[in-house]
């Protein structure tokens, strides 16, 4: 029997980093403790890693797309030399309402909608039904129920947040995934 190829699925701004609200400079990137070594025991486990994170400040003119870029390369650089490499980092620049020009989009990127997931899933060749969301908003566990990932882990990283039932369990941050995830087993 051939090993499954299975993902755990993080949300950026609020799980890999504190959500300072349209983070975009290395400046205003705080990790949230421990998020290395979490995600170095995920890795562990057989999980490929991949980010998915709406990116609206681009939509909205706050910041541009080689911004983005520069610390989305600068955060993969931190974790490489943590010894843990990135699987996929997929982003949705666009938003229907608030976007200017061509990122005035309604696409099926921006989560809830699962494009971002189904896109890694295809190009990672991925199996959904054994993978992970991590994320600290209801949108996230909506994008990963769309695309049929059962396990949707909702974290409070800090925050107050409000229950959301299509969670399958609420942690306080990326620190509890691993254990939560071999007590699964």
């Amino acid at each position: 029997m051939g090993t499954v190829n299975r993902a755990v699925f993080l949300d950026r701004d609020g799980v890999i980093n504190k959500d300072h609200g349209y983070v975009h400079q290395v400046d205003d990137f705080e990790y949230i403790e421990g998020v290395f070594d979490a995600c170095l025991s995920l890795k562990q486990m057989g999980y490929k890693l991949v980010v998915v994170t709406n990116q609206s400040g681009i939509a909205r003119g706050m910041y541009s797309e080689d911004q983005f870029h520069s610390l989305t390369e600068w955060m993969d650089w931190n974790f490489a030399d943590k010894g843990v490499d990135l699987d996929g980092i997929y982003y949705c620049p666009h938003h229907a309402e608030k976007g200017i020009g061509e990122y005035k989009v309604d696409c099926d990127c921006r989560k809830p909608k699962p494009g971002m997931l189904n896109d890694a899933a295809k190009f990672l060749k991925l199996d959904l039904s054994h993978s992970v969301m991590v994320g600290d908003k209801a949108d996230d566990m909506l994008a990963a129920k769309a695309a049929g990932v059962p396990t949707r882990i909702l974290v409070c990283s800090g925050k107050d947040i409000a229950d959301d039932s299509e969670a399958t369990v609420v942690l306080d941050s990326i620190v509890d995934v691993p254990a939560f995830l071999m007590s699964l087993k």
